[in-house]
């Protein structure tokens, strides 16, 4: 783990934390207008949020600043006479059930001591969260820092990981992952309502490959479901979410968290030895004696292909696409290919 590099994302993703939130860029050039919430707001807008969290947070809010965003989230830095705050607003109905469940993992897990989370503001009357203008509106202390992945902050990553693995859940509900390789029927479903003659002529010539990785993603996904032991409460995107702040690190924004195995969390440098032993070692530490398992490592390889490729032909350009198809995870893809054919020569032996 010596090189400063961001060798342990995705090849074709990056993340930053600019303003003190979080966006996404694609490396292959995607327009970030395509990728995040990009709602412009009028002042009677502003002016009506404002107001409305005066009234139900019981804050002084003396100033609201547009933050930077990803896709679901509209954020805002909002300034009040004590101190800061992030606010977050999901209007996209088919997501709000999602980000309203993390509220309750997120509380749950300050209750049982974790301080490298984002605390939640509650409502004057004690609530989570609460809704504004069709949204779910949230309002978390905020964090100054910066959005840091290197090879050299795994480390510390996977400490946090590992430290709330080792959490006893005591009745938190979570969902629970159930190895059903959505993410691959998801993109078949969504090349249907593809009326882009050129997306489809791309995803056409890919066809072949593209049915083969899903025939693959299929394959692990029967293996996983006959083991679901040794779940814990997983992010789902740790090194994207990782803040450093001064001399402390954070994990934000859990709206992905599921019930799942530590694969959920590893997979994304689990094709590199040191990343899956330092892994291992995290989880060691904290009492948790459990080998990263192969089959759940390919399983998210695959499905996280096709999670993103969905993502690019709903909002972006044939160009990017066939960047995707020549940049996406190849080291990645091919460790899973890998695992894969050990898989089948195990079979015939």
């Amino acid at each position: 783990m010596t090189k400063p590099t961001i060798e342990g994302r995705y090849s074709f993703v990056k993340r930053r934390l600019i303003s003190r939130h979080k966006f996404w860029t694609l490396s292959i050039n995607i327009e970030r207008n395509s990728m995040s919430n990009q709602t412009i707001r009028n002042e009677s807008y502003m002016q009506e949020l404002a107001d409305f969290i005066r009234k139900n947070y019981n804050l002084k809010v003396t100033s609201l600043i547009p933050a930077k965003r990803g896709f679901y989230g509209e954020t805002w830095c909002l300034v009040s006479e004590e101190k800061s705050y992030f606010v977050k607003l999901v209007y996209f109905v088919e997501y709000q059930p999602i980000y309203q469940r993390s509220f309750e993992v997120i509380d749950f897990l300050c209750r049982k001591g974790i301080d490298f989370i984002s605390s939640i503001v509650r409502t004057a009357d004690g609530h989570l969260w609460t809704d504004f203008d069709g949204a779910v509106l949230g309002v978390f202390n905020w964090i100054d820092g910066e959005n840091v992945e290197t090879d050299e902050t795994k480390a510390p990553e996977y400490r946090m990981l590992a430290k709330i693995y080792s959490i006893p859940l005591d009745g938190c509900r979570i969902a629970r992952e159930d190895f059903a390789g959505e993410n691959a029927a998801m993109f078949f479903r969504q090349w249907k309502l593809i009326r882009d003659q050129e997306i489809t002529s791309l995803l056409e010539h890919n066809r072949r490959k593209l049915e083969y990785r899903a025939e693959k993603l299929r394959y692990f996904a029967d293996l996983c479901r006959k083991d679901t032991r040794h779940f814990y409460l997983t992010h789902g995107d740790a090194g994207g979410n990782f803040l450093v702040s001064r001399d402390k690190c954070f994990l934000v924004d859990w709206d992905g968290v599921l019930l799942a195995p530590p694969e959920r969390d590893a997979w994304v440098m689990g094709f590199r030895e040191w990343a899956r032993s330092l892994f291992c070692e995290s989880l060691l530490r904290n009492g948790i004696e459990y080998s990263l398992r192969p089959e759940r490592l390919a399983y998210y390889c695959y499905d996280m292909f096709f999670f993103w490729l969905t993502w690019l032909i709903r909002c972006s350009k044939v160009n990017e696409i066939e960047d995707f198809f020549r940049n996406y995870g190849d080291e990645r893809i091919e460790y899973a290919d890998e695992l894969w054919k050990q898989s089948q020569r195990s079979i015939l032996s």
